[in-house]
C-alpha cells in the first residue's frame, strides 16, 4: 500500500502537472471575481469564503478523470482487480495519493486568495480548515464518477457532470462553517462537524462503489 501511495503520488504530480494546474486554475477563478463584482471590498470579504470555496470544488473537479487512466493505459487495472489486496482498500490509497497531490496544494493556497478576496484573519483560517476537512469528500466522492467513466476514452467532461451535484452538501456546510466562524449569532461547530461526518461518510462509501464500479466495468 504505501509503494501504490508513492506511485500515484508521483504519477499525480507528474501527469500533466496536476497540481499545478489545479492551483493556476484555482487562482484564476478567485481572481476574476473582483472584475465582475468590482472594487467592493466590503462585498469581496463577504462573499470570499463562498468564492475560495466554489474555486477549490471546481478545481478539484479537473484531475478527478486522472485518477483510474494511468492503470486503464497500461493494462494494470486488471492486475489491481485480481490481487490479494481488497480492491476497496487499493482505491483508498489512490484516493489518499490524488488529495495530497491535487487537493492539499488548493488547501495551502486558499490563504494568499482570502487575502485577496479581503478577508479577515478569521475567515482565512476557517476556510482552510473547512477546506482541509472537507475537500477529502470530494475526492471520494469523484472516485465513484471516474470508476464509472474508466471505460471511457473522453470521460472528464462526464466525471465532472457525475460528481458535481453530489458534492454539493459539502459546499454547503463548507461554506457555512466559514461563516459562521466570523458571525457571532451563527455556531462554528455544528456545519463544521457535519462537514466531518460527510467525509467520514464518503471515506466509506466512495471507495466501496468506487470498486464495485471498477468490477463492473472489467465485467
Amino acid at each position: 500500500m504505501k509503494a501504490l501511495l508513492l506511485r500515484d503520488l508521483k504519477l499525480s504530480i507528474r501527469s500533466g502537472g496536476g497540481a499545478l494546474i489545479g492551483v493556476l486554475f484555482f487562482l484564476t477563478v478567485v481572481a476574476v471575481i473582483p472584475f465582475g463584482v468590482g472594487p467592493d471590498l466590503n462585498l469581496l470579504s463577504r462573499i470570499g469564503p463562498a468564492i475560495v470555496w466554489i474555486g477549490a470544488l471546481l478545481s478539484a473537479l479537473l484531475g478527478l478523470d486522472r485518477l483510474f487512466q494511468a492503470e486503464r493505459d497500461d493494462g494494470s487495472l486488471d492486475i489491481l482487480l485480481m490481487q490479494e489486496t481488497p480492491l476497496v482498500l487499493t482505491v483508498f490509497m489512490k484516493c489518499l495519493a490524488h488529495w495530497t497531490a491535487t487537493s492539499l496544494p488548493l488547501v495551502i493556497a486558499s490563504p494568499l486568495l482570502g487575502l485577496f478576496m479581503n478577508m479577515s484573519e478569521t475567515a482565512i483560517g476557517a476556510t482552510m480548515l473547512t477546506l482541509l476537512v472537507g475537500s477529502p469528500a470530494i475526492t471520494f466522492i469523484g472516485a465513484v464518477g471516474a470508476a464509472v467513466a474508466v471505460a471511457l476514452p473522453r470521460g472528464g467532461l462526464l466525471v465532472s457532470i457525475l460528481v458535481l451535484p453530489l458534492t454539493i452538501p459539502v459546499l454547503i456546510f463548507g461554506v457555512s462553517a466559514s461563516y459562521a466562524a466570523v458571525e457571532d449569532p451563527a455556531p462554528f461547530m455544528p456545519p463544521f462537524l457535519v462537514l466531518i461526518a460527510l467525509t467520514l461518510f464518503f471515506a466509506v462509501i466512495g471507495p466501496a462503489a468506487a470498486a464495485l464500479a471498477l468490477r463492473n466495468t472489467s465485467d
